[in-house]
């Protein structure tokens, strides 16, 4: 007789300082044992940081630890804090299919009350997916449009309309390379007056 698969609750708090403009979405983080710190895009081998740091800081290790394989907590939260970035995912508890990170076997099982989160940052006016199953949830959840990679299209949440923007995955199984995935982020970034 088959073991049931277990479901995980997700391990992060939201982080959503006040003055949020973007609400970032991906689907859930991986297992704790590939986290190099306890924070969204944990994985030593997910580019997320790196590219934020490449486009506001001109150098792709700005969030790396000199000399370690993890990155920076404490500079990556006073970085999203002050540019405005809110962090969550599309599920708060999943199963995985398979005993890896991969998007591919996770499945939802209770999605994430995206209207609750943005009651905590009135300022927010984009959402922004960072892959293909939290892409999924959000055009489900919402019956909106899906945006081409690197676009967006607008989605209406609680009587409120949002630009929904869907960017390529930061994972390294994302067949794109890092300076290719930072000139489409650039987009977004430049499209709210950031970068």
């Amino acid at each position: 007789m088959e073991t049931p698969l277990h479901t995980e609750r997700h391990p992060f708090e939201p982080f959503l300082p006040r003055e949020a403009c973007i609400l970032f979405l991906g689907s859930f983080p991986p297992q704790p044992k590939r986290w190099s710190m306890d924070f969204y895009y944990p994985n030593w081998i997910n580019d997320f940081w790196r590219i934020c740091g490449l486009l506001f800081y001109g150098s792709r290790n700005w969030f790396e630890v000199s000399g370690e394989k993890r990155f920076d907590k404490e500079r990556i939260m006073a970085f999203c804090t002050e540019k405005g970035f809110a962090m969550f995912d599309t599920a708060t508890e999943i199963r995985r299919l398979q005993d890896n990170a991969s998007d591919k076997f996770l499945e939802v099982v209770t999605p994430t009350d995206i209207p609750a989160l943005l009651q905590q940052i009135p300022a927010c006016r984009a959402l922004v997916t960072t892959g293909h199953k939290a892409t999924d949830v959000l055009v489900e959840t919402y019956g909106c449009e899906e945006p081409q990679i690197g676009y967006y299209s607008e989605v209406v949440i609680a009587g409120r309309k949002y630009r929904f923007y869907r960017m390529p995955s930061t994972s390294r199984a994302y067949p794109l390379a890092l300076e290719k995935k930072a000139a489409l982020y650039a987009i977004l970034f430049r499209d709210l007056g950031l970068l």
